[in-house]
């Protein structure tokens, strides 16, 4: 993390300032399942955030009632927590999450930004450009690279109709393009 003797990052706030702070982003993160923040707050809330689908995994009534004590929302956001999440990364052994760096949010203060997303989910944002290079490599009739086809298996991996849906988002993603492409053609 930090180095040094630190256990964690305490992000210039008190103790239960931080908490309430990573509280939030986790919240936020299962409600949405992908977040924009600061890369050090990506990186804190990410820890809290395996820990808590791990217990979701779990699923006993200890789990229940610390993920009650880090969700701001449980009532909303259990039944999906223990449910739709917990189907998700049943054979998972961790890494529920991904943080991608982005671009400075702020033009003033250039914090360094970051989206914090889970992985396998509907907004998994690899999984939508790993589709967008094959339907590139598909229209111009070219081989996939050895990082594309090491790409396409991560995706697919972990989901229930991998391939399926991997192909539907390919098929998604070459109508775009086709779209663009014809006018592009009326315009010249």
């Amino acid at each position: 993390m930090a180095g040094g003797l630190t256990k964690y990052r305490h992000l210039s706030r008190t103790s239960a300032h931080r908490q309430a702070l990573l509280r939030n982003l986790v919240t936020s993160l299962i409600k949405y399942e992908s977040i924009h923040t600061t890369w050090h707050k990506a990186k804190e809330a990410q820890r809290m955030a395996e820990k808590l689908i791990t217990m979701a995994k779990k699923d006993n009534e200890t789990a229940r009632r610390n993920a009650q004590g880090i969700l701001f929302t449980p009532e909303a956001l259990m039944p999906k927590l223990f449910g739709e999440l917990k189907e998700r990364y049943a054979l998972r052994a961790g890494g529920y999450t991904r943080v991608l760096r982005t671009e400075p949010k702020d033009k003033y203060s250039q914090a360094a930004s970051a989206i914090l997303e889970l992985v396998d989910g509907p907004k998994d944002m690899r999984f939508a450009m790993t589709a967008a290079a094959v339907a590139r490599d598909r229209a111009l009739g070219k081989e996939h690279t050895d990082v594309t086809e090491k790409n396409i298996e991560k995706v697919i991996r972990y989901r229930k109709d991998g391939k399926k849906e991997f192909e539907e988002m390919v098929a998604k993603v070459s109508s775009l393009n086709l779209a663009g492409a014809k006018a592009e053609e009326q315009r010249q």
